[in-house]
């Protein structure tokens, strides 16, 4: 079903399938490739314009968990075999095999520009040069690192854990700043201007931390906790989830505290927020639910939804191609969906 509105549609381009739940999603760079992990651990590689399978990878035999693209022809994928694996897009031929520390990795990702890479496992952070050359291997968090990001820029490396967060640099072996918290930090997010850090957290709250100064602003009243974190590409809206509302924060001026934030309104009651993405350049936020609904929103234009997807299952992954002209979608079966916008 497609719903329609004034200024956006959502067109159903093509889907695919994978063997279950799409627990990771990304296009290549030059948007002609679309890499999908399935959480039991295969990765596919498809054709973005077409959604043929190119190549069916054995990803991680215990479990994929993250994807991130080294350059058009290279995929990163990890898993819960405790390994980063490097894979050729043309031949579908693995090219390295990274050992990332831990059993489990949380997290793989690529610097801007492929110079670095990057990842999270069990209390450990690892970066590795893109000719898989361990450059460091850096002091252990205190407890498991949930998540990892770059800084805008590319030259900082941003970690969470219990207790907050740090930021390392690739030229020294201890963390170069620090931003203090005792609770637990799920999900990192910059602003794309580089002046705040936003954090989705265990106890239903999200973190914003003004970077020049470390101030701490501290938003709360979410029903469930924050996992969900989307920044417009003017670094004045930032959307979180953390329940079945888009809860739209405009951190333009003296920022967010004390201002009432944009709630949208567009998925059922009871539905859980899985995904959440601004375009990179256009105004437009897509967000995906369990309750198997694509939907689109203009913030800076209110809170009217502009068009909706219903999908077959629910949504756990969209991501914008480059351009930003399409969206592709993954849902709790298996399902990888790209529409037109």
């Amino acid at each position: 079903m497609l719903g329609v509105g004034r200024k956006a549609r959502l067109t159903r381009q093509w889907r695919a399938a994978l063997p279950d739940h799409v627990i990771a999603l990304a296009w290549s760079p030059d948007n002609k490739h679309i890499a999908a992990a399935a959480v039991k651990g295969p990765v596919a590689l498809l054709d973005a314009a077409t959604g043929a399978v190119q190549h069916l990878l054995p990803g991680h035999g215990f479990g994929a968990t993250s994807l991130a693209w080294l350059d058009d022809g290279t995929v990163a994928s990890a898993g819960q075999d405790g390994r980063v694996r490097l894979w050729d897009a043309a031949s579908g031929a693995e090219n390295l095999s990274l050992d990332a520390g831990a059993k489990w990795v949380e997290r793989v990702t690529v610097s801007p520009y492929g110079t670095w890479i990057a990842s999270a496992a069990g209390r450990k952070v690892r970066l590795w040069g893109r000719d898989g050359k361990l450059l460091r291997d850096w002091p252990e968090h205190a407890s498991t690192v949930t998540d990892i990001v770059w800084k805008p820029g590319g030259k900082e490396l941003t970690s969470s854990a219990y207790g907050g967060v740090r930021l390392w640099s690739p030229a020294v072996d201890a963390p170069v700043r620090e931003f203090s918290w005792k609770g637990s930090v799920l999900r990192l997010a910059w602003s794309p201007d580089g002046k705040y850090l936003a954090t989705g957290d265990q106890d239903s709250t999200v973190h914003f931390w003004i970077a020049a100064t470390g101030q701490d602003l501290h938003m709360f009243g979410y029903p469930m906790k924050v996992r969900e974190l989307a920044w417009d590409r003017g670094s004045r809206f930032l959307a979180t989830g953390g329940g079945p509302v888009v809860t739209v924060w405009d951190c333009s001026g003296k920022g967010p505290e004390g201002t009432t934030p944009l709630q949208l309104e567009g998925h059922d009651e009871e539905a859980t927020m899985n995904a959440l993405a601004f375009q990179k350049a256009g105004p437009l936020l897509a967000s995906g639910g369990g309750d198997g609904k694509l939907v689109l929103w203009q913030p800076e234009k209110g809170n009217r939804p502009l068009a909706e997807s219903r999908l077959d299952a629910g949504v756990t992954q969209v991501a914008w191609s480059g351009d930003d002209a399409r969206l592709a979608v993954g849902t709790d079966s298996g399902e990888v969906v790209v529409h037109d916008t």
